[in-house]
């Protein structure tokens, strides 16, 4: 073979495998600038963000709330619906348990007898098939009854309660069968007497009670109440300039339990355990046994016994309030005498917390003032309210 083709052969392969780098490197370089230009021109990801409860920097300038129970109203013309104060019994004699009272926005509570507590329960527009038992009225459960200018309902009651209903004005339902129906279920004994929300109404309506203008509680909005429930769940105030010593997630109540001694049997002194999840106060009694009350559709169902109808479920208020009350045998050394206007200590439970001060009612017609330890009242959460009246002679734990 031609030695000069020979080097001209290997000249020629030379330059194709520099010319193969060549590429190669060009390829890379190019590749280079690529991702430099990628990283360092693409705008960054968003950082994860975290979530925390939303408090809403201010309220809504159309929103309307109950007069009842602080909650909003879907429908404004909803807030002077017509009231009812319902005389409820709480023995173990029948009166368990009881019908529609989950659906109370009020609720007072006290010994009626023989340590036995009763419910002055208020609803504003019912909404429950069947409510009830009914039972008899005493005095201090028409002085709170008034400031919420509701129909008075009960199945007569003591002589001084009955003749100051007559001379005053009251809207007056008492036991009268074309609102109200005894039911059928033996167990009730003679805790059978109950109404529904289309036989109250009917009463009104027959009456032209068209509205109620009800004096409430001084209550807070529901986004006051969420940021101070916030405020107080969280264990430790988010720093963020520092990690945190502790899971700032978790929600420790301030508070999460009380117990209200009326002084007498463990099947009426009541116990309270707070949710947080849910923000109220799971209600049972210092037996051991849960205060359930049967749920009721809401709907006309005509007269039927809540154990046919109903389901029953926990009585859970959002807000929580022992009252301490002057209490003492009554004349005739069995029912009740409780000073309901005057003033006394307080214990307010709600949002995980307590709150000590002194309640105040200046007259049968003034609502209820809950004031703090500097006399300013204070407000309260939105929801359903149990409002127990402790005797001098009793105590409050938490």
């Amino acid at each position: 073979m031609d030695n000069s083709n020979l080097q001209n052969d290997k000249k020629t392969d030379s330059n194709k495998k520099w010319l193969v780098f060549l590429i190669i490197g060009l390829v890379a370089l190019v590749g280079g600038v690529a991702s430099f230009l990628f990283v360092f021109l693409t705008p960054p990801k968003e950082a994860e963000k975290v979530s925390f409860p939303k408090i809403p920097s201010k309220e809504a300038t159309d929103a309307v709330y109950s007069n009842l129970t602080g909650e909003a109203l879907a429908d404004a013309s909803l807030v002077n619906a017509p009231a009812f104060c319902i005389q409820t019994p709480n023995g173990t004699d029948g009166a368990r348990p009881q019908a529609g009272l989950n659906t109370a926005g009020v609720i007072f509570e006290a010994i009626a007898e023989a340590g036995i507590t009763r419910f002055a329960a208020i609803y504003q527009n019912p909404n429950s098939a069947v409510i009830g038992p009914i039972r008899s009225l005493r005095m201090y459960y028409l002085q709170w009854d008034t400031p919420f200018n509701c129909t008075i309902v009960h199945a007569g009651g003591a002589d001084d309660a009955l003749a100051a209903v007559r001379s005053g004005g009251y809207r007056d339902l008492t036991e009268n069968y074309n609102y109200m129906y005894r039911g059928t279920y033996r167990n009730r004994l003679w805790n059978n007497l109950f109404t529904t929300s289309s036989l109250l109404k009917q009463f009104n309506t027959d009456r032209g009670y068209d509205s109620s203008e009800i004096k409430g509680f001084a209550r807070m909005t529901p986004e006051e109440s969420n940021k101070k429930r916030i405020n107080n769940l969280v264990k430790e105030i988010l720093d963020i300039t520092k990690p945190a010593s502790e899971n700032t997630s978790e929600l420790v109540a301030k508070v999460g339990s009380a117990s209200f001694r009326f002084g007498g049997w463990g099947n009426f002194n009541v116990t309270y355990t707070y949710d947080a999840n849910s923000n109220k106060y799971l209600r049972g009694y210092e037996s051991g046994a849960a205060h359930e009350v049967y749920n009721c559709p809401n709907e006309d169902l005509g007269e039927k016994n809540p154990e046919d109808v109903c389901e029953l479920t926990q009585m859970a208020p959002s807000v929580v309030i022992a009252m301490i009350v002057n209490e003492r045998k009554a004349a005739d050394n069995y029912h009740e005498d409780i000073t309901a206007i005057g003033s006394g200590d307080v214990y307010v439970f709600q949002n995980g917390d307590v709150v000590k001060g002194t309640w105040r009612k200046d007259s049968v017609a003034d609502q209820i003032k809950f004031l703090d330890t500097e006399g300013n009242e204070f407000k309260l959460a939105p929801g359903q309210t149990i409002v127990s009246a402790v005797p001098n002679y009793g105590s409050v734990a938490f």
